[in-house]
């Protein structure tokens, strides 16, 4: 208890809000989780871990159930990541990123949908969040983001581009403003990993025990 006592102390002030150390620390690792899923860096996994460790303190202090239960579930969800990027790499040297089929579009959207209306409706009904609908959404949409960078699916930018659209005014309005900040910095971060995603799964098709084949060059001969 202690060490969650200390967690939530202030560190500082933002916009005459309070800061505590689990909701600076926890957030830097967030963003450090960003960079390195960029440049598909396996430590992306492990760092994620940490921060949402710090996040979950963070979130019990301000009141917010469904994101402190995003975090418990985001801590097993990258365990899982981690295993498939670990996978990918020891199969082609590499992380290969793709786009993601019509189908698997189709069932992220749904998932993020009905998965957002059943768990908002169990938030409310248990009066564990202020505001379960939004609350619900980002947790949901955590969930399936995790899922389609664990399949390391370049929709899956988009996913944490919409999670971040209702995160920022949730977590300023549960006093959790340095985090709304950081939801600011992702948009931007999102936009740029998107970018070179993409790319790069136009530019290479690799199979799992050869090298990426250029399907520019490909195509012309």
């Amino acid at each position: 208890m202690e060490l969650l006592d200390w967690l939530n102390t202030p560190a500082l002030e933002l916009l005459g809000k309070p800061v505590p150390y689990s909701d600076l620390f926890g957030n830097i690792c967030a963003l450090a989780t960003v960079v390195l899923a960029l440049r598909r860096n396996i430590l992306s996994w492990p760092v994620q871990i940490l921060g949402s460790i710090l996040l979950f303190a963070a979130s019990i202090s301000a009141g917010l159930g469904g994101n402190a239960s995003r975090q418990v579930v985001i801590i097993v969800a990258a365990v899982w990541g981690w295993t498939q990027w670990k996978k990918s790499r020891e199969a082609s040297g590499e992380v290969l990123v793709r786009w993601a089929t019509w189908k698997e579009r189709l069932l992220l959207i749904v998932a993020l949908l009905l998965g957002t209306g059943v768990f908002g409706y169990v938030l409310a009904l248990g009066g564990w969040s202020w505001n379960p609908y939004p609350d619900a959404y980002i947790f949901i949409g955590s969930l399936v983001a995790m899922y389609a960078q664990g399949r390391a699916i370049v929709e899956f930018w988009f996913v944490w581009l919409a999670v971040d659209l209702v995160g920022i005014p949730l977590a300023v309005a549960g006093g959790l403003v340095f985090s709304g900040a950081v939801y600011l910095i992702f948009l931007v971060m999102v936009v740029i990993g998107f970018i070179d995603w993409s790319k790069r799964s136009r530019q290479t098709i690799s199979a799992p025990h050869r090298g990426a084949t250029d399907i520019n060059r490909s195509t012309e001969s």
